[in-house]
């Protein structure tokens, strides 16, 4: 189906002068048509050679995350498209992670539009003569949760709907404002012009804000003025539209007068463009010529009266996919990438300056607080916001079941234990010479960067790894995500060094070089695992962009998120393939320790050549409030003059002006455990491992108890039987997005990961991770209980 079928399906299903109201709009139909043919103008410019195959259509506005920059936008009584009328357009924006904004004359209660949807609503407003009438719909909106308001402005006069003027069309009885019912309004089932306040100036906006605690949009904006007033009254949004009410002769399109409202505007609030919008070309042309999202109106109601909430899924679901086609044609790899250099011709006739164009730098203002778009472009990376998501769907839902952390179990812990170790390790101190004015400052002090510990660390990975390192080859660092950070900032040293990572791959390590603008080849697992034939592929393609192939991050043991685990026979080839092809690899296993039985060797102790950087952790086998970890890097450095260091010398470097060094009491707790162990973190991990071995059999036992095989096949729903470690996969018939998590949290009461969130370049869509390691056996059975019946109820839609 295409947006033209649903609409040619929608004619034939409405009685004609419902067609002719759902589809005339609220403004002059000759606007409609201009706003229309002013995105036909528009021509995007072709790249080749791009390497953008998934772009990044995700976007932040008002603290949102948004799965693409496209909204729907207000329009009245969806109740005369289909009986279910708003109900059904948010159960759909819901699915698609995209907001809904809701008008005034809605023909559902915001009560029951809320109730199926977790994906922002924002309130369309007019304001009334009566401003009680204002008041009570607000807050009826924000008792039902919504999150902003949109005042329309540009309607001191109507537009005229000469559709409905000819057809002499009313309301149909039962078709009525849901929401408007006894706050004073008068003129029930249709817009009254004599209700609406013509007189409105700029101290509506203080007023709103008076009365509500919702960040406030003005929708109709069409001017560098009026932008320039707007943002002046400290308003949250502004909406580039012109369909709201009677426009002036020759009165330009939406998008003809976006450039120099964004201009205007210069990234202090956010800038939507509302009109016209038909195809995914239209919202990828809004974004390059200044728009942070557009809203769609008329084809959702399309979809809605052709198939109600399928209707509008697939039509949003058409443009988005639309718009990820037209982004990789043009060669750009994520929204926030879009500029007026994707548009040909006259569409932007500011000269460009480092990026940004003339007219935004010449019109930017001094504000107080921060650019966002001056910010480093991490900041608005949908990967940082995965961990916070998860976060607030936990606060949200307290009593869900959650397998979506991965933390150690907390049954182990003993406060009082924490002295005992601190004191262990100055008793060490003091048995090894240190005297008592040295073992204060060791503890006090800030202390070397490269780790107090050091030595006892290496003593550990001989003991429980068989690595033999020197002490002066490691680095302690706070946690392994700074070991991360540092090892990635040493050796991808500019755009043609290429940093690759076995996918799907855990956040961590993605969010690490997004912050140091580098960004990962995936290399993807297959059913089985990692290969090394995908690794060599990968490798040969970007020799092939010109780049050099420079490190390979890989977690080989129980791997975070898919559980899989590198068979010795890869593991022996990888380090050929590394040697071979001057490759170093980043070896990350926090999870080998606590998984119960022999584990394979790993990398690091099988390497004769020095081409592994381990990078280890004491977060899930010791202790992880310590936030300790390290890194282990022997590699040789040579300078230009002949002299030679460890890698790890040159990571200190780095580190000692990133956190100077890792805290000293963390470091004491820690050395106080591993001697505590007789020198390594096996022995104290034998009642752990064997817990969390239980642990992941029981989550084994209870899903083939909740999803017998007949019904597994008959679903299509399947997972692995990870030996160890705190994580397995479900493979399951439906999105495992973030809709679909927010629906199992809030019906269902359990709580998992989408995969899709491990995917650097797309994928996962269709699988959810499990963590088994923070649970009791009763919540493991009960969740996964939960959890079967989510799946059942998911894949029956």
């Amino acid at each position: 189906m295409t947006l033209a079928d649903y609409a040619e399906l929608a004619q034939r299903r409405l009685d004609p002068e419902v067609w002719d109201f759902v589809t005339g709009g609220a403004g002059d139909e000759r606007t409609l048509a201009d706003n229309t043919a002013a995105f036909d103008r528009v021509r995007l410019r072709p790249r080749v050679l791009s390497a953008v195959t998934r772009p990044a259509l995700s976007t932040r506005i008002l603290g949102r995350t948004w799965a693409a920059p496209l909204g729907v936008a207000p329009v009245a009584y969806h109740t005369l498209a289909h009986s279910d009328g708003e109900v059904a357009t948010a159960a759909a924006t819901g699915a698609a992670a995209v907001p809904l904004v809701v008008s005034t004359f809605a023909g559902r209660a915001f009560h029951d539009i809320a109730a199926v949807t977790t994906a922002p609503l924002w309130l369309q407003l007019y304001c009334f003569r009566d401003r009680g009438v204002t008041r009570a719909l607000i807050e009826r909106a924000v008792e039902a949760g919504f999150e902003a308001l949109v005042l329309t402005v540009d309607t001191p006069r109507l537009g005229r709907r000469l559709r409905d003027e000819r057809n002499g069309f009313r309301l149909p009885p039962g078709i009525e404002p849901a929401n408007l019912s006894g706050t004073g309004y008068s003129a029930p089932g249709e817009h009254a012009r004599e209700a609406f306040d013509p007189a409105l100036d700029w101290t509506v906006v203080e007023w709103l804000r008076a009365v509500s605690p919702l960040p406030v949009l003005l929708k109709g904006i069409l001017t560098a003025d009026d932008a320039r007033l707007a943002t002046e009254s400290g308003v949250d949004g502004i909406i580039v539209s012109n369909h709201g009410g009677r426009q002036l002769d020759g009165a330009a399109a939406t998008l003809d007068v976006l450039p120099e409202v964004s201009a205007e505007v210069a990234g202090r609030c956010a800038v939507l463009l509302d009109g016209g919008v038909r195809r995914g070309g239209d919202v990828l042309a809004a974004l390059a010529l200044g728009a942070d999202a557009v809203l769609m109106g008329r084809p959702v109601l399309h979809g809605l009266a052709a198939a109600g909430r399928d209707g509008v899924a697939d039509v949003l679901g058409i443009v988005t996919e639309e718009l990820a086609e037209a982004m990789t044609l043009a060669g750009c790899p994520s929204v926030a990438d879009a500029g007026p250099e994707l548009v040909s011709g006259s569409a932007v006739s500011a000269p460009e300056i480092g990026g940004r164009s003339a007219a935004t730098e010449r019109s930017r203002p001094h504000v107080s607080g921060l650019l966002r778009e001056e910010l480093h472009g991490s900041v608005s990376d949908p990967v940082l916001d995965t961990m916070n998501f998860l976060n607030e769907i936990t606060h949200r839902y307290p009593d869900a079941i959650s397998f979506a952390p991965g933390r150690p179990y907390d049954g182990f812990f003993d406060s009082e234990q924490l002295f005992t170790h601190i004191r262990r390790y100055m008793d060490h101190l003091a048995a090894t010479g240190s005297s008592p004015a040295q073992v204060r400052d060791t503890l006090f002090q800030y202390g070397p960067t490269s780790g107090l510990i050091r030595g006892l660390i290496a003593d550990s990975l001989r003991l429980d790894e068989s690595i033999d390192v020197p002490a002066e080859s490691i680095v302690v660092t706070v946690g392994c995500q700074e070991a991360m950070l540092l090892a990635l900032r040493a050796l991808i040293a500019g755009p043609d060094d290429a940093l690759l990572v076995s996918s799907p791959c855990y956040v961590g390590i993605t969010g690490a070089a997004r912050l140091l603008d580098i960004e990962p080849t995936a290399v993807e697992e297959g059913a089985d695992g990692f290969c090394c034939t995908a690794l060599e592929a990968a490798i040969m393609t970007e020799r092939g962009r010109g780049r050099r192939p420079r490190a390979f991050y890989v977690i080989p043991d129980h791997s975070n998120p898919s559980g899989s685990v590198m068979t010795v026979d890869e593991r022996h080839e990888l380090l050929k393939l590394a040697a071979r092809e001057d490759l170093l690899i980043l070896e990350d296993s926090p999870y080998r320790l606590v998984s119960p039985g022999r584990q394979l060797p790993t990398l690091k102790s099988l390497d004769r050549d020095r081409r592994v950087v381990q990078l280890g952790s004491f977060a899930k086998t010791l202790l992880p409030g310590a936030r300790v970890g390290y890194a282990v890097a022997d590699q040789l450095v040579t300078d230009p003059s002949g002299s030679t260091c460890l890698l790890a010398d040159e990571l200190s470097r780095i580190k000692s002006m990133v956190t100077v060094n890792t805290s000293a009491l963390s470091q004491a707790v820690i050395g106080g455990m591993l001697l505590a162990g007789e020198g390594g973190v096996t022995k104290l991990n034998v009642d752990t491992a064997c817990h969390y071995g239980e642990a992941m059999k029981a989550t084994l036992r209870a899903l083939e108890a909740s999803i017998t095989e007949a019904e597994r096949q008959e679903l299509g729903v399947s997972w692995n039987r990870p030996s160890g470690g705190f994580f397995l996969t479900v493979t399951v018939p439906f999105l495992a997005d973030n809709a679909a998590l927010a629906r199992s949290a809030e019906e269902f009461g359990v709580i998992w990961t989408p995969m899709s969130y491990f995917y650097p370049q797309g994928g996962g869509e269709r699988t959810l991770r499990l963590s088994v390691s923070y649970l009791s056996h009763a919540d493991i059975h009960e969740g996964t209980a939960r959890l079967a019946r989510f799946i059942r109820t998911a894949a029956s839609h």
